[in-house]
């Protein structure tokens, strides 16, 4: 059966300092609760904050986002009503700028999940949003395979393929979960070496590494 997901990759209101942006996304979650729609649409949460203790951060990960909201829904229809859904437009929508530099809908993508790794969903997760090199887009080729590589580290491993029309400045074309299982593990797994130098070779000859995001985040909130 086919995932969907929605999936942010978001700024915080610049009003909020780093530090307190995880309990006001937390208080934004909770009016999710008041709306009938997004409890149906909205299978699971999982809030990813930025992690700030800079020492365990790959090199060539990004400060200039504060985090990634993987959002599992029912189905594709889902990623679509929820937009025109009349409690979330009446509940949520106006919280949206107290928390984010902008409208959530200005910087989320619809993605079709593909698992590489079944593993466990830990509490760590390095986010690496692709923009492709050219037109074909990207495939993961042997992103799972390579003995000694950062990837063969994780507990987790999902290739998100984005799907529709992204938003303007969120052309990304594929979302790779590599869940692990704390901040030491990723420090020890990508050493000093860039965090795409690491990618494997068919890979990293199809993405813009210039155009594309690396975050090292932390699950600040999940549901259920």
């Amino acid at each position: 059966m086919t995932q969907w997901k929605m999936i942010y990759l978001a700024k915080r209101n610049t009003a909020l300092a780093p530090e307190d942006f995880p309990q006001a996304w937390r208080e934004h979650s909770a009016l999710g609760r008041q709306c009938r729609n997004v409890q149906d649409k909205v299978r699971t949460v999982r809030q990813c904050s930025r992690v700030l203790d800079r020492p365990g951060m790959p090199n060539g990960a990004s400060i200039d986002y504060d985090g990634v909201n993987l959002l599992s829904l029912r189905d594709r229809q889902a990623a679509d009503d929820i937009w025109n859904d009349e409690e979330t437009l009446r509940i949520m929508r106006p919280d949206e700028p107290r928390v984010f530099s902008t409208y959530v809908r200005d910087f989320t993508l619809v993605a079709e999940e593909r698992v590489l790794v079944d593993g466990e969903e830990t509490g760590v997760c390095v986010v690496l949003f692709l923009r492709a090199r050219a037109a074909q887009g990207l495939q993961a080729g042997d992103l799972i395979g390579v003995a000694g590589s950062p990837w063969a580290a994780v507990t987790r491993l999902v290739w998100n393929v984005v799907a529709g029309e992204p938003p303007p400045g969120y052309e990304y074309d594929a979302i790779v979960e590599a869940w692990y299982p704390s901040v030491e593990a990723v420090a020890d797994a990508f050493g000093r070496v860039s965090v795409w130098a690491r990618l494997p070779g068919g890979l990293a000859d199809q993405i813009d590494a210039t155009r594309s995001v690396c975050l090292l985040t932390h699950v600040t909130h999940r549901r259920p």
